[in-house]
């Protein structure tokens, strides 16, 4: 059995339950123990841009305390596994170490930080996956959302091609779902912008939702808590905006993966999902 120190975050748990029960119960099915990290806290990406320093040291922490469990970080976000393995990454400069010993923090082990994502393409594997697979969803096409962070800043991550990734769309293939190439992959949701200037955000999620509409999918793959924001929760602001319908199902990649793997749609949290997926469980034979 892998046994991982789970990072859960602040949005997941708040916004993304989905996201959480499907992880959860997909890491069961495939012999993964999460480990709660107890007294775990913000990864610090939030105030990143206003106070970079203490940013650092509030993911430094983080990392402390899966250290004192001998354990490696799995997280669900992209911006908390970027902001996790940047202070890992720090960690083993001097300068930064010293301040960190300064604050009574110990650092005895050399934690690993990775998406839940990179854990079931590097660790598990694809052909272990696909032997795990009881209920192909061949009758489903969806097209993949990597976001940001998950493969940037490269030099962080050193995983997938941050130009021309793959590795999502590998995973879909896994399922029997059918991952649908498109133009503008790599494009941002605009959750990062959203808290400044809505209107730009939106019309940035709308420019992905529209190729989604115009690509006849069932869904939209997400493996992170802030895109889903802004392609899900926002999805009737970018209607109202644009003047259109796009009803477009927002799942996360451990809701498509649980599916094929035979979990029901109350293990992987279907109900939490903001636009009903009702079609998209007929097709697939889910009552």
């Amino acid at each position: 059995m892998k046994r991982y120190a789970l990072f859960l975050g602040c949005t997941v748990p708040v916004r993304a339950q989905h996201y959480e029960l499907s992880a959860r119960n997909v890491a069961k099915e495939l012999n993964i123990e999460f480990v709660e990290m107890d007294d775990a806290s913000c990864c610090g990406f939030p105030i990143k841009a206003v106070d970079a320093e203490t940013s650092l040291l509030i993911a430094a922490r983080n990392i402390s305390i899966a250290s004192t469990m001998n354990l490696n970080i799995v997280t669900l976000c992209n911006s908390c596994t970027a902001m996790l393995s940047d202070a890992q990454k720090q960690l083993k400069h001097n300068e930064f170490y010293k301040k960190f010993k300064e604050l009574g923090f110990s650092y005895p082990h050399d934690v690993v930080v990775k998406h839940f994502v990179r854990v079931l393409y590097e660790e598990i594997g694809l052909d272990v996956l696909k032997k795990a697979v009881k209920k192909p969803l061949n009758m489903l096409k969806v097209i993949s959302h990597y976001g940001c962070h998950y493969m940037r800043p490269s030099q962080l991550h050193e995983f997938d091609n941050p130009e021309v990734p793959h590795t999502l769309d590998e995973l879909v293939t896994v399922t029997g779902a059918q991952s649908v190439e498109y133009v503008d992959k790599k494009m941002c949701c605009g959750g990062s912008v959203l808290g400044i200037d809505e209107a730009l955000a939106v019309t940035m999620a709308n420019h992905k939702l529209h190729t989604a509409k115009n690509s006849n999918v069932d869904a939209l793959i997400s493996i992170c808590p802030f895109c889903t924001v802004m392609y899900e929760d926002n999805q009737r602001k970018a209607e109202d905006k644009f003047e259109t319908q796009y009803g477009i199902p927002v799942l996360y990649y451990p809701q498509l993966l649980g599916l094929s793997l035979g979990l029901d749609k109350n293990a992987v949290g279907i109900r939490f999902n903001r636009v009903k997926a009702s079609a998209l469980l007929e097709k697939v034979g889910v009552a």
